[in-house]
């Protein structure tokens, strides 16, 4: 069985359960009996954890957590301790739980869970359901379910509004960052297009999960608008230059381009409520 089909059944699998239903299993875990010490490896494991639980409970994130660039929850993440991503300070540490990325630190991972550390490891959401579903596990983890049940409820009437704007159905958007980064259709970012009537134009380039796309073939595709995380008008280096060559600059000028930071579509979780009213404002301003 292929990773997507695999991925796929797990889908129906959470939409079948319904976030209501991981919710009253997460309520089962009382706060008194949750994890006192919990550190996480994974940028995105950080920012579910530091939405749901306890500051005390947080002794240690993962090195990007701090980068505002690519973390939502940068700044409430400076006021914990860094860890290397390694397995020796972490093991230092003698957390109750640990908690990471399923695909990345396989190692390391492995060696912790062999020194007697419970592990707990995330997938990486590809969907708006798997988005809601993983905040729903790290508040029953915590001992925070409420906490989580508040920030799904969030999601919920961020995609009301998505939906609402979204009277521009079947506008064909891709969504680019630096250096020709495509997010393809089996993505997070395509689950947000989507929500809001949209059609991720990488489908029609062959990319499924995510890849780079040429700018040849960019132009070639002609989407009606491009998502870029910056509205930057000069670019820092190489990588972002991509963004600002005159052939895109010239067919996708601003009043064309979505912006929606990265912070906010990296990861799955609170932050999914602000992606969604981003697009939503960003449809509601884009001209006849």
């Amino acid at each position: 069985m292929g990773g997507l089909q695999r991925r796929s059944i797990a889908r129906r699998m959470i939409r079948r359960l319904g976030v209501a239903a991981l919710l009253l299993v997460a309520t089962a875990v009382h706060a008194a009996d949750a994890p006192k010490r919990i550190a996480s490896l994974n940028l995105c494991t950080d920012q579910l954890l530091l939405a749901v639980a306890d500051p005390e409970q947080i002794i240690g994130l993962s090195p990007y957590a701090r980068d505002s660039g690519m973390s939502w929850a940068a700044a409430e993440a400076a006021r914990h301790p860094a860890l290397s991503g390694g397995a020796e300070d972490v093991m230092m540490l003698r957390p109750d739980l640990v908690v990471a990325g399923r695909f990345e630190r396989r190692a390391t991972r492995e060696l912790l869970a062999r020194r007697g550390l419970a592990v707990a490891d995330f997938d990486i959401a590809r969907s708006i359901d798997e988005a809601k579903a993983q905040l729903a596990r790290m508040g029953a983890l915590v001992g925070h379910p409420e906490r989580a049940s508040a920030h799904i409820a969030a999601i919920d009437a961020a995609l009301l509004r998505a939906r609402n704007a979204g009277s521009r159905s079947g506008l064909r958007v891709l969504a680019v960052s630096r250096r020709g980064w495509v997010p393809g259709i089996d993505s997070l970012m395509s689950a947000l297009l989507a929500a809001a009537g949209l059609s991720n134009a990488a489908g029609e380039l062959g990319i499924a999960t995510g890849g780079f796309a040429s700018l040849e073939a960019i132009v070639a595709a002609r989407p009606d608008l491009v998502l870029v995380a910056s509205a930057a008008e000069s670019a820092e280096d190489q990588g972002q230059a991509f963004l600002l060559h005159p052939a895109l600059t010239r067919l996708y000028p601003p009043q064309r381009r979505i912006v929606i930071p990265e912070a906010l579509t990296i990861c799955g979780g609170p932050m999914v409520a602000a992606a969604l009213d981003r697009l939503a404002a960003a449809l509601e301003g884009i001209g006849p």
